[in-house]
């Protein structure tokens, strides 16, 4: 923890011996399950759970609710009512103590007066950090720290990384053939993966805030970037494209239904004027960085936009040169990858152009989490080692 209160935290991370910690551990699980469905839909908030707990019995159950507003805390204890007074309200993020839109969340749960707070992390956000416990404390509100804390900082990634980076968390998908190949020689890659696949693949949006392609994906695929699974078509993510020369035509469909689907167009200074005035006219917001060295939009920066906007979850699909840009830089925190069972051969799309890599010691690493197999594809999903 990056803040003066994290001895403070630290302190509280010795849970009192007359509560059974299984019990917390179970209704945090729940808490936290609660929280992953705000995933993608609550940004710039953290996607939050919250549990109250009375004589063993569960009062009220709530989330972040989709634009951030309202906090998990706030709809748990409209659903307890009454109930709230004298509950253990387990909460996935420490509550917030500053007001906004609503009011501080912490003031809430004093005002309900429960009488015992579960939270299994603190917030990095300089306007809460250790607050919003010391005023639960302050009221004599018994508060305990740390349960099921590694998943709620798994769940919460994209936030922290916000928060305490800048940038959002960035989710690099790959749909390749087994020998790694995304496209053939003629640039065909619809579909080298089957349906079950492209299923997950369309979760992935939903859980995400935004997504993210360069210009030749764009015009090579013509693709929509929205979530298209039933039940789920409100919840597309921004899309993003990289196009630092605004070869994007106008009538484009990323542009033209930019007022449907957010879209963002991220350029460099002094790109084509009357172009960027078509974008803008479409309602697609003109986003301009610094170049990298080869001239292209620098992918830091890129992030460093998408951050100050509020994105914290970044699902990056393609193309070949965008892939190699973020693995290049050290910018991947999660890898995705879909493999189907064909071989393409050496004069297919890679899944990577190159980076320019001398050294083993030097390639991106990551750590295989989960590996299960959709439709005859092979599923795979990894966290970065840096």
């Amino acid at each position: 923890m990056k803040n003066s209160s994290a001895a403070w935290v630290a302190k509280k991370k010795i849970h009192d011996a007359s509560h059974d910690a299984s019990v917390d551990a179970r209704h945090m699980a729940a808490a936290l399950a609660l929280g992953e469905r705000g995933l993608g839909a609550v940004w710039p908030n953290p996607a939050v759970g919250c549990v109250l707990v009375r004589s063993g019995r569960v009062v009220g159950r709530g989330w972040t609710q989709a634009g951030g507003r309202p906090h998990a805390e706030s709809e748990a204890l409209r659903r307890a009512g009454a109930a709230a007074a004298g509950a253990t309200a387990y909460v996935t993020l420490e509550p917030c103590a500053h007001h906004g839109r609503t009011p501080p969340c912490a003031e809430a749960l004093i005002e309900a007066r429960i009488a015992r707070l579960v939270a299994a992390m603190a917030d990095p956000d300089a306007r809460v950090s250790g607050r919003g416990f010391k005023l639960l404390e302050a009221a004599g509100i018994e508060v305990a720290v740390g349960t099921a804390g590694e998943a709620a900082a798994r769940l919460n990634a994209g936030y922290l990384s916000r928060v305490e980076s800048g940038r959002p968390l960035v989710t690099l998908k790959l749909a390749t053939s087994l020998d790694g190949r995304i496209a053939t020689r003629g640039g065909e890659s619809k579909w080298i993966t089957g349906e079950s696949s492209r299923a997950r693949g369309h979760l992935l949006r939903a859980r995400n805030d935004a997504i993210l392609v360069g210009s030749g994906t764009a015009l090579a695929d013509d693709p929509s970037l929205t979530c298209r699974l039933p039940g789920l078509e409100h919840r597309s993510p921004v899309r993003v494209v990289m196009d630092g020369r605004l070869r994007l035509p106008p009538g484009h469909q990323l542009v033209a239904r930019a007022r449907q689907v957010p879209t963002w167009i991220v350029t460099l200074g002094g790109a084509d004027a009357a172009r960027r005035k078509s974008y803008r006219a479409a309602g697609a917001e003109v986003i301009e960085v610094a170049p990298d060295r080869d001239g292209h939009p620098d992918a830091a920066a890129t992030l460093k936009a998408l951050g100050e906007r509020g994105i914290t979850r970044l699902l990056v699909e393609g193309g070949a040169h965008i892939a190699a840009a973020m693995l290049g830089a050290g910018l991947v925190d999660r890898l995705v990858c879909f493999r189907a069972p064909s071989i393409i051969g050496a004069d297919g799309a890679p899944a990577a152009q190159s980076f320019a890599l001398d050294r083993l010691a030097d390639a991106p690493s990551f750590v295989r989490r989960a590996l299960s197999e959709a439709g005859g594809d092979v599923h795979e999903s990894f966290d970065s080692k840096a």
